[in-house]
């Protein structure tokens, strides 16, 4: 299984932006546990584990510890057991009563979960900045006319804004997965100790108040043994279907790329870049860029599944990790979200080449079997049939539906409506003006008519554009409020850190 593991290692390129700096809060072990060190020697005082006094020697102490840790060149040590020698070096042995109740068993979770918590409100934020691209795309192509597919085949013309509508709910529901995660991931493990808690007074609800999480995981065995595997499978689960949507939207749009004259292209500049032998080529730098990122986060959610596969509970391989934890799969999926964004602003669209695409096929012919159903009561087969015999003539003279002779077009639905056991007050000629007929044949006609909840007619591509506004803009002030209320708590514990520093 290892070798499986190192096998899906060696495919996951993090890059260097998805590897925090040193001293990056928001991945620093060491400022982790320093805070950590702070909560708990806050509470330890409060209750009466620590005497004030010692609480005061011990502040002075970790206040120390991390100043010197600042220095250039310092060491920033990411165990507390390297960490607790400099606090005794400073405060003596008694400095240890802090640690009173702990073990690196809740405190490793904890550092997890302070990180998890941060790189979701990242990721939250950095989905939120593509939806927004994404929905002002949408407005501007609402009404551009292009071809859509199934099958990899051109099945039906629709807009650009209801294509570009469609990757925006599939988005939001990644940000209701973040948003339903939160409330798993801000819960704290600290004070469980190794897992069945202590004879001391350890009051986890003010360490986790202290921390800003909403409340203690309950469970103290749950706490350090249990949560973090399958909250790190929840959160690069997440990660990876959001970055399988942003796959899927990269592969659309390099479908074409292999085309001579594409419809939807990138900007020329930041986004693309020349080919060192072949003066014509125009990569496309930022797509392919994004797609691959979106593989590196598929890949780290594979890899952390592996890890975390067939484990006995409370073996490090899912907790300790430092390769692909999950915070550092939600780092990268953070990327992959800034990528888009830069691909998403920087697409140009060639609406008349998008027209031309669904003009030289025969995409429109359901709404011609739907008009003759609707307004001539023909049998829907029959005006497949129909139509679909329109389609082998058209293309066997090579004849894009507007150039369809509308004399052969009558003949064909008159042989058509001559098949055995269809009714027989059935029209056996056409019933359609040849003005009715191209209407029904063309995209704009077929689009207009569209009645459907969420189709791609005007009305209903607006309706959903203000809808995901809306959407959009609660998701950004939920983020508001998180964000404020961990910087609250963490303004609470430095009032109260501070208290006993300067020895009230």
């Amino acid at each position: 299984m290892r070798l499986v593991v190192t096998a899906l290692l060696a495919t996951v390129s993090w890059g260097a932006s998805a590897l925090a700096a040193k001293h990056d809060s928001t991945s620093d072990v060491f400022a982790r546990i320093d805070e950590i060190d702070r909560a708990s020697l806050v509470m330890t005082v409060e209750t009466g584990i620590v005497p004030r006094p010692l609480g005061h020697t011990i502040a002075l102490a970790l206040d120390r510890v991390a100043a010197d840790a600042e220095k250039p060149g310092a060491s920033r040590p990411d165990d507390y057991l390297r960490i607790e020698p400099l606090i005794i070096a400073i405060a003596g042995p008694d400095a240890t009563r802090m640690h009173a109740g702990r073990s690196r068993q809740d405190i490793i979770p904890t550092v997890l979960k302070l990180e998890q918590r941060d790189r979701l409100l990242d990721l939250a934020a950095a989905l939120a900045d593509a939806r927004r691209s994404l929905l002002a795309l949408a407005q501007r192509e609402a009404s551009t006319i292009v071809p859509a597919y199934t099958n990899g085949v051109q099945a039906q013309p629709t807009t650009y804004g209801h294509v570009l509508l469609g990757y925006a709910a599939a988005m939001a529901r990644d940000s209701d997965r973040l948003r339903e995660a939160w409330a798993r991931t801000n819960l704290s493990p600290l004070g469980a100790a190794a897992l069945g808690t202590s004879s001391f007074p350890v009051d986890r609800k003010r360490l986790a108040a202290l921390l800003g999480f909403d409340a203690p995981v309950e469970n103290s065995y749950d706490a350090g043994q249990l949560a973090p595997m399958d909250l790190g499978l929840e959160l690069t689960g997440i990660a990876a279907n959001l970055a399988t949507t942003a796959g899927s939207f990269a592969q659309d749009l390099y479908a074409q790329y292999h085309q001579t004259k594409p419809w939807i292209l990138l900007r020329e500049g930041a986004l693309t870049g020349p080919s060192s032998i072949m003066p014509q080529k125009r990569n496309p730098v930022a797509l392919y860029s994004l797609r691959m990122k979106a593989s590196d986060v598929v890949g780290g959610a594979m890899a952390f599944t592996v890890m975390a596969h067939n484990v006995d509970s409370g073996m490090p391989d899912y907790k300790r990790n430092q390769l692909i934890p999950p915070a550092r799969t939600l780092a990268v999926a953070t990327e992959m979200c800034r990528r888009w964004v830069s691909v998403l602003d920087g697409l140009v669209v060639d609406r008349d080449r998008a027209a031309a695409e669904v003009a030289a096929d025969y995409s429109t012919t359901t709404e011609l079997a739907d008009t003759l159903q609707r307004e001539a009561n023909v049998p829907f087969r029959l005006g497949h049939h129909f139509a679909s015999e329109l389609v082998t003539y058209g293309r066997g003279h090579d004849l894009r539906p507007a150039d369809l002779p509308f004399s052969e077009v009558q003949r064909i639905y008159a042989e058509a409506a001559q098949a055995p056991g269809l009714p027989q007050e059935m029209p056996k000629t056409l019933p359609l003006t040849e003005a009715r007929f191209r209407e029904a044949l063309s995209a704009s006609g077929m689009i207009a008519a569209a009645k459907g909840l969420g189709g791609p007619q005007e009305a209903e591509v607006t309706r959903m554009l203000g809808e995901a506004r809306d959407r959009l803009a609660a998701d950004r002030a939920w983020l508001s409020d998180k964000r404020n209320g961990l910087a609250t708590a963490r303004s609470g514990l430095d009032t109260a850190f501070a208290a006993l520093a300067n020895g009230g």
